[in-house]
């Protein structure tokens, strides 16, 4: 064996023991990472995507399970389906997420942190889920210090389709959904229908004795279109159009914890896209014009119990909008000398937020009331290069600057380059960028009175601003006749975040607070992949990543980012259209806020709370070509786990149903 295939086997080995599930393998494109269609391989950045075929196959049915297994990614679910859910990408704060649908930026303006809720999303009318982890604000702009999420819809194309699914389970639970795509002549279309029910669990854990067998139900319909005309060849205009109203209950997080039967939460979402794209210059130019609009409506109701030792009232309202234009642009240039795939990006963009907040509450007989009506805008610019170098060497660039009307200016960017060493089946990628989080207008604008203690908003808050690398390789093994036998990689990643915006008690009688820029955090870790392709029948992927994420001052561990987590999932295939996927998905040990089994914070406040390890089951069997019979065990060995530390995570569950396909 030549010297560098010894150094390829014993840099693969020495990966084992870390590694984990890969991206989703080399021939996969994305659209988000550099905003140009690039084969994963070519972009300096971890990005995982997530098929409509990987819902089927491991049974998601919903946005936080499709991301559960994603490396660098934590998923905290504060109950069940509905349940306010937040993600930390590789480590960073939840708002430093930016998530998209079909390319729109649609975090919430009304969240208080500007963060969006993954707990509402259902993923019936969904093609595709792009996750690019790393600081990508040079795209993108602000809350991308994290990494971006981008959700993309499905879309009709060739023969007329149709497709229904039906399917129910314990404890009762049901779900049906329709959807008929394709396209006639210059048209395509896809239309989409979904209903989803639960009758729920108790999140209250059973170690408590405030534990009363309450269920907290959850309930989401949907419906979705996505239209296009193509007058001329390569041209399309699209209108895309998105409802889905969510309720769920939870318990009462207090003072004791609370099993509370009338704690629920009513979320109405709508948005909607119009644009044209077009390629022109027998496709040297790429350019899309679109305006969006995201309508967002939370409504929390809490009526009085008699039992409930908090006398807790609530009718909070909180409404968002954004209205987002953009205008994008690629121009794909020739080979010259020893250059290939040259690209050169660019475009603007407006976005207007709105957010009014509404809370009248009451806790322990005395009223708790928050107000917020504020907007706020931003212009922005943003332009990108890309250029691969003797068909080895892809360098990519990007540079933005938005205007905010409540700060100013922030400039952001990043680079990037991907070296290909076939001779050793490796590429090694690197990346350093920079980014930026807007205050949220609660943050801003906010004010609320709570007896004698009072919150109002900073107007003079500046943006938090990030800036970080990662490296690392890929080897892509062929072995035992498959060309596609093993993907191995390790990722290194560093971030500083700096002007955290923090609460704040002033002085001198502490009994008011604003948000002030005084916070800093420090993150680094290393997430690793592994994906196993031995057989046509068998394949195994993994992932391990391992987070520490600090208080740059304190040296105290932020809240719920476990230092050591990952998954596992297995597919066998026995027989021809059947499929075994088993998943088992590990969280280890974090800080958190504690209650005690009393159903009290402890007094010292924060501490560890304890891992968990969750086991899920799923199986499919094609009858024919229109048939699919399918099985979903959900948390099939009754694992106790408490994402957020007071409340557990769903019991064991299973679902079966059937999918049809009419074309």
């Amino acid at each position: 064996m030549s010297k560098i295939g010894l150094l390829r086997y014993f840099l693969a080995a020495s990966l084992l023991p870390v590694a984990a599930w890969a991206d989703g393998g080399v021939q996969l494109t994305t659209v988000t990472a550099t905003r140009i269609p690039d084969p994963v391989a070519k972009v300096a950045a971890g990005v995982s995507i997530i098929t409509k075929a990987d819902f089927e196959k491991r049974g998601y049915t919903t946005l936080a399970q499709a991301l559960s297994a994603v490396p660098g990614l934590g998923v905290v679910q504060s109950g069940g389906s509905g349940a306010q859910t937040s993600v930390f990408i590789r480590g960073t704060n939840s708002e430093d997420v930016l998530v998209l649908v079909d390319g729109v930026p649609v975090n919430d303006p009304s969240e208080a942190n500007g963060a969006f809720n993954f707990g509402d999303y259902t993923l019936s009318d969904v093609e595709r889920i792009e996750v690019v982890r790393g600081a990508m604000s040079g795209l993108y702009g602000s809350n991308a210090i994290g990494g971006v999420i981008n959700i993309i819809t499905l879309r009709g194309s060739g023969r007329a389709k149709a497709s229904v699914t039906l399917a129910g389970g314990f404890p009762s639970q049901g779900q049906a959904s329709a959807m008929v795509s394709g396209s006639s002549g210059k048209f395509d279309y896809a239309l989409t229908g979904a209903l989803d029910e639960e009758s729920g669990f108790d999140y209250t854990p059973k170690r408590m004795s405030v534990y009363a067998g309450v269920k907290d139900p959850f309930r989401s319909q949907l419906a979705s279109v996505n239209l296009g005309y193509t007058p001329v060849p390569g041209t399309r205009v699209y209108v895309v159009g998105r409802a889905q109203q969510t309720t769920a209950g939870f318990p009462d997080l207090g003072y004791p914890i609370y099993d509370d039967p009338n704690n629920y939460d009513k979320n109405t979402n709508y948005f909607g896209k119009l644009g044209v794209a077009s390629n022109l210059f027998n496709g040297w130019l790429s350019t899309e014009l679109f305006a969006a609009r995201l309508d967002n409506t939370l409504h929390n109701t809490n009526l009085l119990d008699a039992a409930d030792p908090n006398q807790v009232q609530a009718d909070e309202v909180y409404h968002g909008t954004r209205t987002d234009v953009q205008w994008n642009n690629t121009v794909h240039l020739p080979y010259v000398g020893r250059t290939s795939d040259s690209a050169v990006q660019f475009g603007a963009e407006y976005i207007n937020d709105t957010a009014h907040e509404r809370v009248n509450d009451v806790y322990f007989g005395s009223p708790y009331v928050a107000l917020v009506g504020a907007s706020q805008h931003t212009w922005a610019g943003h332009v990108g290069a890309q250029t691969t170098l003797l068909r080895r060497l892809t360098l990519t660039g990007a540079l933005r600057d938005d205007a905010v009307s409540s700060f100013g200016n922030a400039l952001t960017w990043r680079v990037g380059g991907v070296l290909a060493v076939p001779e050793a089946d490796m590429r090694l990628k690197a990346s350093y960028g920079t980014g930026f989080l807007a205050p949220s207008l609660y943050d801003l604008y906010g004010q609320n009175s709570s007896g004698v203690y009072t919150y109002q908003g900073n107007p003079k808050l500046k943006a938090e601003y990030s800036s970080g690398f990662e490296i690392g390789p890929q080897f892509d093994i062929p072995g035992f006749g498959q060309g596609d036998f093993a993907s191995i990689s390790a990722t290194y990643f560093q971030s500083d975040i700096r002007d955290l915006i923090t609460f704040v008690s002033l002085p001198p009688s502490y009994t008011s607070s604003t948000e002030r820029n005084i916070g800093q955090a420090r993150v680094k870790g290393v997430e690793s992949e592994l994906v196993l392709n031995p057989a046509p029948w068998l394949s195994a992927d993994f992932t391990y990543t391992y987070t520490n994420a600090i208080d740059a001052q304190t040296r105290a561990a932020l809240l719920r980012r476990p230092q050591n987590a990952g998954s596992a999932a297995l597919t066998f295939i026995p027989a021809p259209g059947v499929s075994i996927t088993p998943q088992v998905q590990y969280v280890g040990r974090f800080s958190d806020y504690l209650y005690d089994n009393n159903g009290y914070p402890i007094a010292a406040g924060t501490g560890s709370s304890r891992p968990g390890t969750i086991v899920n089951l799923n199986a499919q069997y094609r009858l024919n070509d229109q048939f699919t019979l399918f099985a979903v065990g959900k948390n099939i060995l009754g694992s106790n786990f408490e994402p957020v530390n007071g409340l557990q995570m769903p019991g064991a569950s299973v679902l079966l149903g059937v999918r049809a396909s009419i074309e």
